[in-house]
């Protein structure tokens, strides 16, 4: 008879030390609930991330390390750090990490589901709305409120990152010539990144 319960990832013996207790927990779990659990945690964590980006991160932490405990604060940070590393959204990228850590394809499948499905859902709602009503006085009044916050989030996001981004003097040149590329010669983003990239690469690099 097969076996319902979740099997834990087959890893090289030098890997196996970053496997964790939290692992082995769901290990007695039938895999169509952990599937389940994995669709919920990031289902929710992003329905509820209001600004998006950066704002869903702790979200994420609170359901993958505090509530069902799959990753210890150390894995999650190291998680975090090579999503960062990546282009891409984040929390496409976590969903992707700790589904895969846990449940293999389908565990990234189920949580990358929950990442999209449930606010998609809400966006093609909302979008049904505004189409409908996006003359009336009510919803115009709605939007003229709404930006300000907007922006204010983005600013805060700009902030967050910005405290981490400027650890040495060069990289406040980096800056300026990236505002100055981008305002002034409409320089396209993708040319900056790989540049910037490629500067610390050879420069950079301790």
């Amino acid at each position: 008879m097969s076996d319902n319960k979740i099997k834990p990832l087959e890893l090289p013996d030098d890997q196996q030390k970053i496997h964790t207790a939290a692992v082995a927990a769901a290990v007695a779990v039938p895999f169509y609930l952990v599937l389940w659990q994995l669709f919920v945690a990031f289902g929710r964590a992003n329905i509820f991330g209001f600004g998006g980006g950066p704002a869903v991160i702790p979200l994420i932490q609170q359901e993958a390390v505090e509530n069902f405990k799959w990753l210890s604060t150390e894995e999650f940070t190291d998680a975090l750090a090579m999503g960062n590393a990546l282009p891409g959204p984040i929390a496409t990228k976590m969903a992707a990490y700790v589904g895969y850590k846990i449940a293999g394809i389908s565990g990234a499948t189920s949580a990358l589901l929950g990442t999209v499905v449930p606010t998609a859902v809400a966006m093609l709602a909302l979008a049904g709305l505004y189409f409908k009503y996006k003359d009336a006085p009510q919803m115009v009044g709605m939007l003229k409120a709404v930006r300000p916050v907007v922006v204010v989030l983005l600013v805060q996001t700009a902030w967050d990152m910005g405290v981490k981004s400027f650890p040495i003097p060069v990289t406040w040149i980096i800056a300026l010539i990236a505002l100055v590329a981008v305002f002034q010669f409409k320089l396209h983003p993708i040319i900056l990144i790989v540049s910037s990239m490629l500067y610390g690469l050879f420069f950079l690099a301790r």
